[in-house]
């Protein structure tokens, strides 16, 4: 039997939610004012933060299977930061805090820097509607 190969794997959804969080970073630093589509930016920003800290374990668990103590670690201590920032912007965000969203944007642009995204990308803008998925959840 041959092995089975999972093309929507944790590291491939985990890059594709990062070149949409850099857009949505290049999109929210070109807003002049606080608008809806600014909601969805920042919304979505800190919803695929958390998301991608979710794909974290999942990645690391066929390292720990194999013994590779240390190389897992690394890996967690790489990505600790998503969680983090991810909660501060979607903090910010329900206050409305938009001095806190600019500068969480730019500590997690910092973090992604070297996250490459084609001007012209099939991503397309994965947050629209965003704020109105973040206001459901909290219910």
């Amino acid at each position: 039997m041959s092995r089975l190969i999972n093309p929507e794997s944790a590291g491939k959804q985990r890059t594709q939610l990062t070149k949409g969080v850099v857009l949505a970073i290049r999109e929210l630093m070109k807003q002049e004012q606080a608008d809806e589509n600014t909601r969805d930016l920042a919304a979505f920003i800190g919803l695929a933060l958390i998301e991608i800290g979710e794909t974290i374990d999942v990645s690391v668990q066929a390292w720990e299977k194999r013994g590779y103590w240390v190389k897992a670690e690394r890996f967690r201590m790489e990505w600790e930061w998503v969680n983090q920032l991810g909660r501060g912007m979607l903090e910010a965000l329900r206050t409305e805090d938009w001095n806190q969203v600019a500068m969480f944007s730019v500590r997690i642009a910092q973090k992604l820097q070297k996250v490459q995204v084609a001007e012209r990308n099939r991503i397309g803008q994965p947050w629209v509607g965003a704020w109105q998925r973040l206001l459901q959840n909290q219910k």
